[in-house]
């Protein structure tokens, strides 16, 4: 079941990964149409006429999650074909939408719902009036299409029959299945949906402390992959405010930039969206004191696995390959490391920081200092004032804990660091026999299709592995025989992070090429 969940989770992070670059576009748009910046920016121009027709153009991906969602999820839970189950949950969610859109239609009535275009908790998908969802709906669809999917794609047919082999069969199958949870969701969703704006009331007078309480339950929940259901329902869903917070802060941020209100007054949903400043102020402090507590020998080796790792996390909000860099070889400071990012983001927020900041630096100046700045900056000095004070806290923290309790973090203990050549790799492989073709091996030039040859061999060959997926930054397998699974040095010397080796599950921290290795392993196993 646990690993069932986290798969899920991961699974979720998909059509998160399209947000940043989509984000990037919008806060464009929105400093070009600044006229303190832009003095002929002036409304009614051709200037602005063209850079609205833009403005609206990025606005897709945040308008259209659960479409996203939808579509995003098979493709990470799909264990066959995911191109095809992808169409069918596509189909799968239109056929909900539609069963749903027609039951209001003729018993709104009996049901209470006032069918409006432009009511509250009504949307329209597809050009069908239907009830907001939002991602729940998306992810119930995909999840039950996904399992038909799995289950019976393979299925043989008499051979009269043939034409609805495959994904036909599982259109078929899903239509009366989208009429039940159809049925289901317009009779339970609309009390739920009160319930919701209750609790998003409730969640949003917690003030500081909900916000110490989220950061903390979002960090500490990392090893285990479920820190996803912790932020997935708020940025993404609706239990702060409709649509969630993302969606929320794009759809208003040009509100946001011309306003001189305080921005936890204008989006008091912000302080829930603090979580990169651990990412980027921590991250980058505790790669100081790992560097800084190794031996004088390994410092080299220390600085380039760190110099990688530090700055995917403060770009991008990736902090997997940093984090488990050390969590599983002194957890007490991945405890430490949750308790003073909760507590940052705490403090910057009572201090007035809001905004979009789940992610890195990239995020940080284009949807947020760049199209903001001009009304907001003196915020700003402040994040970054907070922020760097607590680089330094995090650097002196985690030295005194390192060296006070002689944690054994990258490069106090020579094992830990130690490299390996191409060749040490030939002369020390098992003798265990792989499906994997010679010539494949051969190819030098190709480092990630040589990370996927080691991997594969590494996990006791295709035949060993039962399901195999990837999150932002870890391979997750699960295999059959543990027993034919390598050591930890082998995967580190053909280029993983670090692995984590709870019996059938494997986890291999990669990094940001890691849906690149998937691919190839898949290619390699059939």
């Amino acid at each position: 079941m646990r690993n069932t969940i986290q798969r899920f989770g991961a699974a979720m992070f998909v059509p998160v990964l399209l947000f940043p670059a989509a984000g990037i576009l919008l806060g464009l748009t929105v400093v070009l149409l600044n006229p303190h910046l832009f003095p002929f920016a002036t409304e009614g121009s051709t200037y602005v006429k063209i850079l609205g027709i833009l403005q609206k153009a990025s606005m897709v991906l945040f308008q259209n999650m659960p479409m996203l969602f939808a579509l995003g999820l098979p493709i990470a839970l799909a264990q066959k074909a995911s191109g095809r189950a992808v169409l069918a949950a596509f189909i799968s969610y239109l056929t909900f939408n539609y069963f749903i859109g027609g039951i209001i239609d003729v018993w709104s009535e009996e049901l209470g719902i006032n069918y409006q275009t432009g009511q509250a908790g009504l949307i329209e998908i597809c050009g069908v009036l239907t009830l907001d969802t939002s991602i729940v709906g998306s992810i119930l669809t995909a999840s039950f299409t996904v399992w038909l999917h799995n289950r019976f794609y393979d299925l043989r047919l008499p051979e009269w029959a043939n034409i609805f082999t495959g994904t036909p069969i599982i259109v078929v199958l899903s239509f009366p299945l989208m009429l039940i949870l159809a049925i289901l969701t317009v009779i339970v969703w609309p009390p739920i949906q009160s319930g919701i704006q209750s609790l998003q009331v409730i969640i949003l007078n917690s003030g500081a402390i909900g916000v110490w309480l989220f950061t903390f339950l979002e960090r500490i929940l990392i090893p285990t992959g479920l820190h996803h259901f912790v932020y997935g329902p708020i940025y993404f869903g609706p239990i702060v405010t409709d649509g969630g917070t993302v969606n929320y802060w794009i759809s208003h941020i040009s509100e946001f930039a011309d306003s001189t209100k305080s921005l936890t007054e204008l989006f008091p949903q912000g302080g829930f969206m603090l979580i990169g400043m651990g990412k980027v102020f921590g991250c980058t402090g505790i790669s100081m004191a790992i560097y800084s507590t190794a031996k004088p020998e390994n410092k080299k080796m220390v600085f380039g696995l760190l110099i990688g790792a530090t700055i995917t996390a403060v770009l991008t909000g990736i902090t997997e390959p940093i984090e488990f860099t050390f969590l599983f070889i002194a957890p007490m400071l991945f405890f430490v490391h949750a308790l003073l990012a909760a507590t940052m983001a705490t403090i910057m927020f009572m201090f007035g920081v809001s905004g979009n900041f789940y992610l890195g630096v990239i995020d940080f100046i284009f949807q947020n200092w760049l199209p903001l700045g001009a009304n907001h900056w003196v915020t700003y000095v402040i994040q970054i004032v907070v922020g760097l004070t607590f680089t330094a806290i995090y650097y002196f923290v985690f030295k005194f804990l390192i060296i006070k309790f002689n944690l054994m973090t990258p490069g106090r203990t020579d094992s830990n660091i130690k490299l390996f050549t191409k060749a040490d790799y030939k002369n020390s492989k098992h003798n265990t026999t792989t499906n994997i073709q010679t010539d494949e091996v051969e190819k030098e030039d190709d480092e990630i299709k040589q990370k996927a040859i080691a991997f594969l061999e590494g996990l006791g060959g295709k035949d060993n592995i039962s399901h195999l997926t990837n999150c932002a930054t870890r391979l997750r397998v699960q295999i059959i025989n543990p027993e034919l699974v390598y050591d930890v040095e082998y995967f580190q010397s053909n280029g993983a992070i670090n692995i984590v080796n709870k019996g059938k599950s494997i986890q291999i921290i990669v990094g940001l090429t890691v849906p690149l290795v998937r691919e190839e392993i898949n290619a390699l196993m059939k």
